[in-house]
């Protein structure tokens, strides 16, 4: 890997592990839909210009239908779910929990397409994941909110269903395009929640960064940085990333907002790695997923 690749990959590393710390802290002063609206709007008011100075928007806006779908499935539906499980579970839990990402999307793709064959070791990744969620979790479950894990479920589920709907539908299309398209869209959809949820009063310096960096650097910015690193390194180096990231999301949680890290989660995140990579062996692709 080149110099310019080893410093792409190590910012996104980082620029993907932070998102669940801003989340935790802004979801303490305005809500997940007012949240989720915030950032999605500034998002797409950088990248929509720009994929439109590209003229990477028009071909997107003709297939509409796969589009909305992916918008849903991407963004609105998980960054909402994610945004509401961080009221209830910590931000080092969450961002371990979205490791099983690869590994369940390995299953829609087994569950769906005829010539997608779960053979015995990918099938030994997802069990190996599965235990590895299971120690993640934690036995005690009386000690975590049910609604919180529910909500996780729809994150991983989500962020699993999109880049299927983007390799099946949207794969000839432009990337930059289909994010900001994307990200449009969901301003759109949650402008008028969004305006029914507004604070009473003018949220802290606190949770006004942090809306500031999810949307302007750990979203719009993020999103250029990788297309970049697929170009420099190859969308099967990039899927690294995913890997790593919870693990910074992990530490920053600990290090900053000083939540518990246990045993049973440090070696849960070892076997759902694992999964992972068995699960995912024979074909990598690039995930668009980001918290």
């Amino acid at each position: 890997m080149s110099r310019r690749g080893w410093v792409l990959f190590s910012t996104m590393c980082v620029v993907w592990g932070i998102p669940y710390l801003l989340i935790r802290v802004a979801v303490r002063e305005v809500t997940p839909a007012t949240l989720v609206f915030l950032r999605c709007a500034a998002a797409s008011a950088f990248l929509l210009p720009l994929a439109a100075a590209r003229h990477e928007l028009a071909p997107v806006l003709r297939r509409w239908r796969p589009l909305l779908a992916f918008a849903a499935a991407e963004v609105a539906l998980p960054w909402l779910a994610l945004s509401s499980a961080e009221r209830r579970v910590s931000s080092s839990l969450a961002a371990l929990l979205v490791a099983a990402v690869p590994f369940v999307g390995v299953a829609i793709a087994a569950a769906t397409r005829s010539r997608e064959r779960l053979d015995r070791v990918r099938a030994t990744g997802l069990v190996v994941g599965i235990v590895g969620v299971a120690a993640i979790v934690g036995f005690d479950v009386g000690s975590t909110s049910g609604a919180g894990l529910a909500e996780m479920a729809v994150v991983v589920a989500g962020y699993a269903a999109g880049p299927w709907v983007l390799a099946r539908s949207l794969a000839d299309l432009p990337s930059l395009g289909v994010i900001a398209a994307s990200l449009g869209t969901c301003a759109v959809a949650y402008a008028p929640v969004a305006a029914l949820q507004l604070p009473r009063r003018l949220p802290g310096s606190h949770a006004l960064l942090s809306i500031a960096a999810l949307a302007v650097i750990c979203t719009a910015l993020a999103f250029v940085l990788f297309f970049e690193l697929i170009a420099e390194v190859g969308p099967v180096r990039a899927t690294v990333i995913t890997y790593v990231n919870p693990a910074v999301a992990a530490v920053l949680g600990v290090a900053v907002l000083h939540e518990r890290l246990t045993a049973g989660m440090g070696a849960g995140f070892v076997l759902v790695l694992a999964g992972s990579v068995l699960a995912t062996r024979a074909e990598r692709q690039a995930l668009v997923a980001e918290p």
